[in-house]
């Protein structure tokens, strides 16, 4: 497939369809049934009419059609009772907070907080509040920007954050190298997502990913500029965030499309991405990338990278950010200054729809706000809390706000399970006595 560069196809019963979501190497995936996922294997090909070609011949050389083998309504109710009763759920949820001898050896760190283990590849603290921003002061025009990713049409969530396996030679699998991980053991960016350090290295780096800036390549690469250097996206970030430039990504219509992921725009904040301008958002990416403190901005109708002329290449200015965001408008002025001094201007509509949002996005993401909510006593969040304890520093304020949560979780819990009718008597202390003992 790799030396003839063959276009290859599959088929899945799953509920997302991705390029390369099989295997990184099948560029063309189909959504079907399960019965028909098992009718295309039996007939080895998708090249095949299933309604009148033979799945395939039986010991005689008679063909063997569909039609043949799927299952009366009948015949799959019989298999339903036959198979399934109420003891195994019973069962199951009767033992649903046991876990086994790996669980129950698990050392229980004590304390309020979160312990974080330097040493784990699959959790990092992560670096959202390392570096908050004012919010009377935040919200200012940006300047000196360069693109980081000139993108077409339709980039999915899967093209900026990939949940598939991590190749060896990427930065992600270079780092987990760098870690003692052998590759055998890499795991998927989806089952690695606690940690930063792989996602922010995966994000634009799906195989599939053409970045027009790096023409002739797939995958996540970059160029930098303006000395033109080709490197990974992730090595192209980190090199202009450590020359203090900001970074922006050019896209096409429904950027952001595909499955609600928070990491496609956790992981663009990450690389330094602080404005994304592209021609239509999908929407729920769209709100992500506000609260991870990243500007959305549209293109007017009928322009786009392409129509403007734009290369990827200019540097850019974002200007009228305040105004926009301050009542005067949802407009915003962007000029792109090509090496030789050409200045192409041209007005994008500022996507932070909501007031809310506008809240967000001036303290540099949902989570920052959160905690100053938290931290400041305003109203809207840690309400119980602030009326147990209004007296108490912000960190005080979580703790109590965080066993305020467990308890409310713990009795929602356990009206749950009485509901069931499987609650066995061990439980029945931690469920009924107020304040007790946490659930198992």
């Amino acid at each position: 497939m790799q030396k003839e560069n063959l276009v290859v196809a599959a088929v899945l019963s799953g509920n997302r369809n991705f390029e390369g979501r099989i295997n990184s190497l099948v560029k063309a995936n189909y959504l079907a049934s399960p019965p028909l996922v098992v009718a295309y294997a039996l007939a080895g090909t998708m090249d095949i009419d299933l309604v009148n070609d033979p799945l395939g011949h039986d010991p005689s050389g008679n063909p063997v059609y569909l039609r043949d083998i799927w299952p009366s309504n009948e015949e799959v109710q019989r298999t339903v009772r036959d198979s399934v009763n109420q003891g195994m759920f019973e069962h199951e949820y009767a033992h649903a907070f046991d876990g086994d001898d790996n669980w129950k050896g698990m050392p229980v760190p004590t304390g309020g907080t979160f312990q974080w283990d330097e040493r784990s590849t699959y959790i990092k603290k992560p670096p959202y509040f390392d570096q908050m921003v004012d919010p009377e002061t935040s919200g200012t025009d940006l300047h000196g920007m360069r693109v980081l990713a000139l993108l077409g049409d339709s980039v999915t969530t899967d093209h900026i954050s990939p949940a598939r396996s991590i190749p060896k030679d990427s930065p992600a699998g270079r780092y987990l190298i760098s870690q003692g991980v052998a590759p055998g053991d890499f795991n998927s960016y989806g089952a690695r997502r606690g940690n930063r350090e792989v996602m922010v290295r995966g994000t634009l780096a799906n195989i599939r990913l053409r970045n027009q800036l790096a023409p002739g390549t797939e995958g996540g690469w970059s160029v930098h500029l303006p000395d033109g250097k080709q490197m990974s996206i992730y090595e192209t970030s980190m090199q202009y965030q450590g020359d203090g430039v900001p970074l922006m990504i050019l896209a096409g219509k429904e950027y952001g499309s595909g499955s609600s992921r928070d990491w496609a725009a956790k992981g663009v904040a990450l690389l330094g991405v602080r404005a994304v301008i592209a021609e239509s958002f999908e929407r729920i990416h769209r709100t992500n990338l506000v609260g991870m403190g990243v500007l959305p901005l549209q293109f007017d109708p009928g322009e786009s990278a392409a129509s403007l002329r734009l290369t990827g290449k200019e540097t850019f200015h974002i200007e009228g950010v305040c105004a926009s965001l301050n009542g005067g408008g949802r407009k915003a002025s962007v000029r792109a200054v090509a090496d030789d001094g050409t200045e192409t201007a041209f007005r994008v509509d500022v996507r932070v729809d909501t007031p809310q949002e506008v809240e967000y996005y001036r303290n540099g993401g949902i989570l920052p706000y959160v905690l100053r909510q938290l931290a400041g006593g305003k109203r809207g969040a840690g309400r119980t809390a602030r009326r147990e304890a209004p007296a108490l520093g912000w960190r005080k304020r979580l703790s109590a706000l965080s066993a305020s949560i467990q308890i409310a979780t713990r009795q929602r819990l356990c009206s749950r399970i009485e509901a069931s009718g499987v609650i066995r008597p061990k439980y029945q202390t931690a469920c009924r006595t107020p304040g007790g003992s946490a659930l198992p």
